[in-house]
This record gives C-alpha cells, sequence and structure tokens, in this order.
C-alpha cells in the first residue's frame, strides 16, 4: 500500500490523545493531514472542534474498534497514512501491530501491551514482532510518552554527555497537582489502578526484584511542588533500560501519591472494586475494575480544575565522561498544569505523555529516526528529541548533585 508522507492516523480520544492532536496541528509542517479515530467518534470530533478553535487546522474522524484488525485494516488502507499513533488503551497494542504489518505502515504507541485478563505488562509481546516488522520495511517505535519515552530519553542522553556507564537509576514521577476531587485518577483509571495493586518490581544485580504493592515509601523534596511520598513500583522502561544499559547495577522507579489517595484505593482493594475477575451482576458479568472506572472522574474532564505542577525526572550515577571518577545527575522537567489546560484543554499528566507522542511521531515522520523493526526509545540518538522538548512546551533541566541517593 502506498502511504502519504505527514499523514497521520491516531487511535484513541482520551486526554493524551488530545494533546497530541492539537501539539500535531501546532506542527502542520510535519504533521499534514491528521485523522483521529477512537470507538466513540463523538469524543473525536470534540477534540477536532477544539484543534479547529485554537490552530484552525483540520482533524478528520472516525468510528473503529481498535481490537477489529480487519476494520482497521480498511481505515489505514483508505487514509494511507506513513504512520499510526496507536494512544488507545495497551490491550489494544498487538491488533494495531496486527493492522500496521498487514498494510505495510509503521507504528508508535506510549504503553506497552498488558492482557486484559492479567495485570502484567512487559515488552516480551511486542519485541516478539520485530522481525515481521523488519521484514516488513517498516518500523514500531514503543513508549513513546513520558515515563516510558523521556524517562528514557533523558537517561540515554545522560549517558551520551555525562556518563561513561550508568551504575544506579532512579526515575521518580510526581504529580503535585490539585483537582479538588476526593479520588480520582490523572490517566486512564483502569490502567492506572491495575499499575499501582500489582507487585512493585525493581532491577538490581542482574535480576528483577520483587516486593508487596507501595510496600517501600520515601519522602523526596520535589522543586515546584515539595515534599512528597514516593511509593517504588514496576514500570516498563526498567525493562528496556535494563536491557540496552548492560552495566546497570539497580534501577528503581518512584511514584508519588497523597495519603488520600492511599486511603481510598486500600478501601476500594478491601471490597474487592479493583478485581479484574468477572463477577455475576444481575445476570451479567462485569468487570469490578471497569465498573469503578466508568464511575470514577474522567481524566480528560480534570483539566479546569486542577492546579499545580508535575515533576518527573531521574537521577543517575556512574562513572563521569571526563574520567572525573563516579558523579550523580539529576534530569526533570516541571510542567504546569494551568499551562498545559491554556494550551491544550488538557491538564498537565496529559500534556506530559501527548507532547512526547507528537515528538517520537515527528522523530519517525522527519526521518531522525529510522530502522526496519521493532525499537525502544533507548536506541536512538536523544539529541533531536531533547530540543523539541525545550521547543514544545516540556523543557528540562540536568544538574550534578553531591552523590548517590541515599535512598
Amino acid at each position: 500500500m502506498s502511504t502519504v508522507p505527514g499523514t497521520v492516523l491516531v487511535i484513541g480520544a482520551g486526554g493524551v490523545s488530545s494533546v497530541c492532536v492539537h501539539k500535531m496541528a501546532m506542527n502542520a509542517d510535519i504533521f499534514g493531514a491528521i485523522h483521529l479515530a477512537s470507538r466513540t467518534k463523538s469524543k473525536c470530533d470534540d477534540i477536532a472542534a477544539s484543534v479547529k478553535d485554537r490552530t484552525g487546522q483540520d482533524v478528520a474522524t472516525y468510528e473503529i474498534d481498535a481490537e477489529e484488525v480487519p476494520a482497521m485494516v480498511n481505515l489505514i488502507r483508505k487514509i494511507q497514512p506513513s504512520l499510526v499513533v496507536n494512544l488507545a488503551l495497551p490491550y489494544q497494542d498487538l491488533p494495531i501491530m496486527d493492522a500496521c504489518l498487514e498494510t505495510g505502515v509503521s507504528y508508535l504507541d506510549t504503553a506497552n501491551y498488558e492482557p486484559k485478563d492479567e495485570a502484567k505488562f512487559e515488552y516480551h509481546w511486542q519485541w516478539a514482532y520485530h522481525d515481521r516488522f523488519k521484514d516488513a520495511g517498516i518500523m514500531a517505535l514503543l513508549g513513546s510518552g513520558f515515563d516510558p519515552g523521556v524517562t528514557s530519553v533523558f537517561t540515554m542522553w545522560l549517558k551520551k554527555h555525562k556518563l561513561k556507564t550508568i551504575r544506579q537509576l532512579d526515575i521518580l514521577d510526581c504529580n503535585g497537582g490539585d483537582h479538588g476531587q476526593a479520588f480520582a485518577t490523572n490517566f486512564n483509571p483502569e490502567i492506572n489502578i491495575r499499575e499501582i495493586t500489582a507487585n512493585a518490581r525493581h532491577w538490581e544485580n542482574g535480576e528483577f526484584v520483587e516486593t508487596p504493592p507501595l510496600s517501600k515509601k520515601v519522602e523526596f523534596d520535589f522543586e515546584a511542588v515539595g515534599p512528597k511520598n514516593m511509593y517504588m513500583m514496576y514500570h516498563e522502561e526498567l525493562e528496556s533500560l535494563s536491557k540496552f544499559i548492560p552495566e546497570l547495577e539497580r534501577a528503581r522507579f518512584w511514584m508519588t501519591f497523597g495519603d488520600e489517595y492511599i486511603k481510598h484505593l486500600t478501601v476500594l482493594q478491601n471490597v474487592g472494586m479493583t478485581g479484574i475477575e468477572p463477577i455475576k451482576y444481575q445476570g451479567k458479568e462485569i468487570i469490578p475494575l471497569q465498573f469503578l472506572a466508568a464511575v470514577l472522574p474522567k481524566p480528560e474532564t480534570l483539566g479546569e480544575t486542577t492546579t499545580g505542577n508535575t515533576n518527573i525526572g531521574c537521577i543517575a550515577t556512574g562513572e563521569a565522561l571526563d574520567g572525573s571518577g563516579e558523579k550523580t545527575f539529576y534530569i526533570n522537567n516541571i510542567c504546569s498544569h494551568e499551562a498545559a489546560y491554556e494550551e491544550t484543554g488538557n491538564q498537565g499528566v496529559s500534556y506530559t505523555t501527548g507532547v512526547p507522542a507528537m515528538i517520537g511521531s515527528a522523530m519517525m515522520l522527519q526521518g531522525k529516526w529510522t530502522g526496519d523493526g521493532v525499537f525502544n526509545m533507548e536506541q536512538f540518538d536523544p539529541d533531536p528529541f531533547m530540543e523539541m522538548l525545550n521547543a514544545h512546551g516540556l523543557p528540562w533541566n540536568v544538574k550534578e548533585l553531591d552523590g548517590p541517593v541515599e535512598f
């Protein structure tokens, strides 16, 4: 199938998609035509209307079930995009990759595949597609969000410019925003709660070490936010970073949660509302977590009331490039919820994922990141991506610390 240069098909119509499509429309020199599809066309229409109002650019919209491969194939053939940008749910990664394979179109996503019936997100399902994508002469870029995504690029920038080797790595994800809700998640509730309630895993001495969920807590003082409790969790970039930085002795991922969030989550777990096994209710099967997600506030509706900042970054310790011994560097981005909402109509958590999805797409469309097969962010030159972060709303800072983290 022939493709149209600069034409993209974006799948999904949540907050991340809204940000990504807005930012694509603001870069019409890169993205010539934008097509947007999801299960609920009205959500696509709302995003398209906002994009038209804010940028003057048109976005074509469609209704699609991303798990229906033949329907996806037909839509891709109709549009002839150069790139399919998957901003739907992680369950849909493999069907969309299958559709890309059948049509010969490159692929990008922000989160790795996760089966519906098990809270387990790993790259091996998607890495298994490498040879087929290579043989088809197309590229798949995995995890082009913030974490995973920017955190991996941050790490590789440090390895290119500051550190010859990286011995220890800590990824710190802080959302200091306040949305005024008793309990709400800042991205898809179902995915968010599945991640948090899964066992934590971190990389240490050549293997993953598993610990109970939320069992390790540390207080950290985040710039532009203040002191916050952060909890050790598993996140998929640990899997790819440990693969592409073989000298890593220890790598951990931390995310902040307020006491009220933890209290509500504990109660919901105790009463079975976070379960993913089907139960019978009024003669029908339902998934408790999916029902909970349906009654919680939608993340894309939180933008107007959310105030404060996010602060996400990496602290890496290793042998300095200049031969001056071991050094520790902290590289991070601070994003304002209010500024994100003013620009795109979405809160900062959606913004920090949607902007990198746009930038990863630009890397591919402009030929700055190329290859046949399935790739992670760590495998490419970080510099052009880092330049676009500074230019498109996610400026970063790097500083040297006195020594390795003590937690």
